[in-house]
């Protein structure tokens, strides 16, 4: 398990997910909220590369809208269609 601060969060699933992520964190003998944890982390590392990181390393608000202007990002309708929410 890691050492960083963890946020509390409540997500609604649906039951077929959650009957699968259960059966998977048995065999893998691992927390469901760490197969998660792992899942979305691949998914944004998939999805979104290093722009947070630019975005948070940024020193100024010039840096940053230059960043935001040069990248890509899709609307919450977008995201959940890829998403298929």
């Amino acid at each position: 398990m890691e050492d960083k601060m963890k946020r509390r969060l409540n997500i609604t699933i649906d039951e077929e997910l959650y009957k699968k992520i259960k059966a998977l964190a048995f065999f893998r003998d691992e927390s469901i909220s760490e197969i998660i944890r792992k899942s979305l982390r691949a998914w944004i590392d998939k999805k979104i590369g290093k722009k947070e990181e630019l975005i948070l390393s940024a020193k100024d608000e010039k840096e940053i809208l230059e960043i935001l202007s040069s990248d890509e990002f899709v609307s919450s309708e977008e995201a959940k269609e890829i998403l298929e929410i």
